[in-house]
């Protein structure tokens, strides 16, 4: 992408059937809804996607039918994180022929105890960035063990001209991202934060460029992000504060199946399956949720009509 990437970009969930099989109307009915939500861009095969859970077969089948669906009308970011370096070139390599707009990947960790050193990472992301044309967002999640400093993250920025962004969502990402634009300028010019956009104003008073969230509020989120880029700081920060409490519920009570859950109860899945070991919502925690949704009067249960 010669433009820079910014706004809103949602993470797709993977839609499965009650059977666990996969449900490719589903994937298709969501991805259209995120479109119909303003979404400058969508992402499939992230943590949120449980893509920890699908085979190969069914990742490449849930880019074909996303891309297929979307048919050019916004980017489509696909997540390639392997520990394996030439496994994370394969399948970056493969997403970009399938029509990916750029990709996201973890730095390599496996597990709680097994990490990279700096060189390690640079090594495995120059790898990736030789494989394909395309730009590369590096997430730096608190899942990983595998840590990125300010320092490595400005050299992989620097050295390696295809990271054009990064996706910042540890704990104090508006200090680190402030710390990114002080070391980098321009260089790195497509900053994102995530975790369900939970500190969003912050962040963009330190500098990042769009949010990536969850599917169920991308469109009052990618209110909030136009606004404090037009300079309405106030109006930002007055929408943002009132869909903060879902913002809050989802991330700290449900987790990836708050979006699943809401798409349901929308209508536009017929399942909030999610494939075990993970287990849907409690009775009492879909109520909440759904309270504070039809209370933001929320697009996700609307959509379906």
């Amino acid at each position: 992408m010669n433009t820079v990437l910014s706004g809103v970009v949602p993470v797709v969930p993977t839609v499965f059937a009650e059977d666990g099989s996969l449900d490719l109307l589903g994937q298709r009915r969501v991805a259209r809804y995120l479109i119909d939500a303003n979404s400058d861009a969508i992402c499939v095969l992230a943590n949120y996607s449980e893509q920890f859970s699908l085979t190969d077969s069914e990742r490449a089948t849930v880019v074909d039918q996303t891309m297929d669906e979307v048919s050019g009308d916004v980017p489509v970011m696909v997540t390639t994180s392997h520990f394996s370096a030439r496994l994370a070139a394969e399948r970056s390599l493969d997403a970009q022929r399938r029509g990916a707009s750029l990709v996201m990947l973890m730095p390599p960790f496996y597990g709680a105890n097994m990490s990279v050193d700096d060189q390690g990472v640079f090594d495995y992301f120059a790898r990736v960035a030789d494989s394909i044309d395309i730009d590369i967002m590096i997430q730096d999640a608190p899942l990983s063990t595998t840590k990125l400093s300010v320092e490595l993250l400005a050299r992989l920025a620097t050295e390696i001209p295809q990271i054009r962004y990064a996706k910042v969502e540890v704990p104090r990402t508006a200090e680190k991202v402030r710390a990114l634009k002080s070391a980098l300028g321009n260089e790195l010019p497509g900053i994102f934060d995530g975790e369900e956009s939970i500190t969003l104003i912050p962040d963009l008073h330190a500098g990042v460029i769009g949010t990536m969230c969850s599917a169920v509020i991308p469109d009052r989120l990618g209110a909030v992000v136009r606004a404090f880029a037009s300079g309405d700081v106030v109006g930002a920060t007055q929408e943002w504060e009132q869909v903060l409490p879902l913002i809050h519920y989802e991330n700290r009570q449900c987790g990836l199946v708050a979006a699943k859950q809401l798409l349901f109860e929308g209508g536009i899945i017929n399942s909030p399956s999610v494939r075990a070991p993970l287990q849907p919502l409690q009775d009492w925690k879909v109520q909440e949720l759904m309270e504070l949704a039809k209370q933001n009067d929320a697009l996700i249960l609307r959509w379906a009509g």
